[in-house]
């Protein structure tokens, strides 16, 4: 893949850099050859990003163009809202506190470049905000009242550059760009991140699965690498993104899928996936408008809960909008059991959904990708629950109920009718249908984004076959995305 360098006078940057092309902000606007240029990953080092200066226009046109860029429109347009900068920097309230703690002054101002900073104790901090506000240099000024807060955060003129950092500069970014995978023998055509978190109470893969993936992706042609929450900044160097850890739309997950998508790349889970499937709100309105059959649910609030008795007879279920993992869903089986809850999880949302209790043996789950069925799955009831987890089991086994795999053409037709019309509803991503059967129909419970992929389980029927499709599907987001 391309990459350029745009700053205002190449002649007088020096960096030693293999199939890097330094060019003036004028060449990179006007030029044809620039403007017909395909998978170009670009760094704006102008002046200046204000609004229609040449720097603004670089970052835009780069975006027009395809172009993968540091930093984006968007970013400049954050540096004119200083006060939602400082409100994102509490995230990291704690680090910020960690890092100043020893700090004899009540003010501190320090340059980061591609997030790195002369101060060694001052670098992990420096990587948060360069993770925050990607842009290639900048400066940061903190500041102590009651205590430590972001005063104010800008990109840098690379006139601005105090002369003692200038070797910094230029290391630090040979170093962002210099990825070890653009010098492998065996170069592949497209670069893959696979997002996880070993600290994942429930990941959707487990590591037999997360190698089998890794595995598909290298035969299928890609340069694959596994990626944390902490490498944001580095979504520049990738053509797609496969999210593999539990997802949430107030979550790094989130973020990841925005920015993913916001540098082109093709991304599983995508961000409206993720915004759709983990709302149980949003779910039930969707499957109802579109008369998709669904257990008998009614969205309540604090001001008409008092009404649901009319509405819905015990037992029922009552769910957390936003659950994941059988978290959040709670059997109701009386007023002063619905009334004592209510008040817990109102504190959380200001909706809830009550839907009817379907007892079934098993619950159905049926895998789709890009409108295809892949995987079908009975999950039966854990011992003696009326869910598939139960998360009070004092022991791991007896946690969670068997499952059982079966091929796609033995499953029945309505099922997968009804499954594939619900993803349709959706996007073309990977979802997880759930389903119970009662008299031959089939109800959708929820559909999941980030459904889980075990080895032994899910790809009990096709194995490696699989993880092969998943792979392919991406092949072909990113060659129609060209």
């Amino acid at each position: 893949m391309p990459k350029l360098i745009v700053v205002e006078k190449p002649k007088t940057w020096n960096f030693r850099l293999v199939d890097v092309e330094i060019i003036s902000a004028d060449e990179y606007i006007s030029g044809e050859q620039y403007q017909e240029m395909k998978n170009v990953k670009l760094l704006n080092l102008c002046k200046s990003y204000q609004y229609q200066s040449e720097g603004y226009y670089v970052s835009m046109l780069a975006e027009a163009r395809g172009h993968k860029v540091l930093p984006e429109v968007s970013t400049i347009q954050d540096f004119r809202f200083p006060s939602i900068l400082r409100e994102d920097s509490l995230d990291f309230d704690t680090l910020i506190q960690n890092t100043f703690k020893s700090e004899p002054y009540d003010r501190v101002e320090f340059y980061i470049y591609f997030g790195i900073t002369q101060s060694e104790n001052l670098n992990k901090l420096a990587q948060q905000l360069f993770q925050m506000v990607q842009a290639p240099s900048l400066r940061a000024v903190f500041s102590k009242k009651n205590k430590w807060v972001l005063q104010s955060i800008r990109p840098v003129n690379l006139n601005e550059v105090p002369e003692a950092d200038k070797p910094l500069l230029i290391s630090s970014l040979e170093k962002y760009l210099l990825r070890k995978r653009d010098f492998r023998p065996d170069k592949k055509k497209y670069d893959l991140a696979i997002l996880t978190n070993a600290e994942d109470a429930n990941p959707p893969s487990d590591e037999k699965a997360l190698k089998r993936f890794y595995r598909a992706a290298v035969e299928s042609g890609f340069n694959t690498e596994f990626i944390t929450k902490n490498d944001i900044d580095k979504l520049i160097q990738y053509d797609a993104l496969f999210i593999r850890e539990t997802t949430n739309v107030n979550h790094h997950t989130f973020r990841f899928a925005k920015k993913a998508q916001s540098l082109g790349l093709a991304v599983i889970d995508d961000s409206d996936s993720i915004l759709k499937c983990t709302n149980k709100v949003y779910l039930f309105e969707l499957l109802n408008s579109h008369k998709i059959l669904t257990p008998k649910s009614v969205v309540i609030s604090e001001e008409n809960c008092d009404t649901l008795s009319q509405r819905m007879a015990f037992p029922f279920i009552l769910k957390q909008p936003d659950g994941a993992f059988s978290k959040g869903v709670h059997k109701i089986n009386s007023k002063e059991e619905f009334k004592k809850m209510r008040e817990t999880m109102f504190e959380k949302s200001d909706l809830l959904v009550a839907q009817e209790f379907l007892p079934t043996s098993f619950d159905w789950r049926v895998g789709v990708i890009d409108s295809q069925v892949i995987f079908v799955c009975k999950y039966f009831m854990a011992a003696k629950h009326w869910q598939i987890l139960n998360w009070s089991a004092n022991k791991q086994k007896s946690r969670e109920g068997e499952v059982e795999c079966i091929a796609v053409d033995q499953a029945p037709a309505g099922l997968l009718k009804t499954a594939l019309k619900a993803t349709a509803l959706i996007g073309t991503g990977l979802y997880g249908v759930d389903m119970k059967e009662i008299d031959g129909k089939f109800y959708v419970i929820e559909i999941n984004d980030n459904p889980n992929i075990d080895a032994g389980i899910e790809d009990k029927i096709l194995k490696d076959k699989l993880y092969e499709i998943i792979m392919s599907v991406f092949l072909d987001k990113i060659k129609t995305s060209k």
